[in-house]
């Protein structure tokens, strides 16, 4: 069984940082991509941005471009989300997720992900 973990949630003033971590444990698996997604009450899951576990490239969703960056550690097996010049609409509950499978790009929508985080908690203070 493959886990992830994720960590790093809390509140923040707008304008602020955290830095969101997703550890990856259990049986070996060969990960092709890891993404971040959120969810806001009422609202869908929401692509954030994505990492080829290969090469490294990152993608994001416009809505968090420039502000956020996603990087990996393959040695810590660990993903990370950090996120800067937060806004009050960056509240949400944030999973990370990875892709099992060969990819030709990471997937920007959450049924292209095999296996889920139990999320973290981010909320933004105005």
């Amino acid at each position: 069984q493959v886990q992830l973990i994720e960590s790093g949630g809390g509140l923040v003033q707008a304008g602020g940082s955290l830095r969101l971590s997703c550890a990856a444990s259990g049986r070996t698996f060969t990960r092709y991509a890891m993404g971040w997604f959120r969810q806001a009450p009422g609202k869908e899951r929401e692509f954030v941005g994505a990492i080829n576990w290969i090469n490294g490239r990152a993608i994001y969703a416009d809505s968090v471009k420039g502000r956020f960056d996603i990087s990996r550690d393959n040695a810590k097996n660990t993903l990370y989300l950090q996120m800067s010049s937060l806004k009050v609409e960056d509240t949400a509950v944030y999973y990370c997720a990875t892709q099992t499978k060969p990819i030709v790009a990471p997937g920007q929508r959450w049924n292209a992900y095999d296996y889920w985080g139990q999320g973290t908690q981010v909320t933004v203070s105005s």
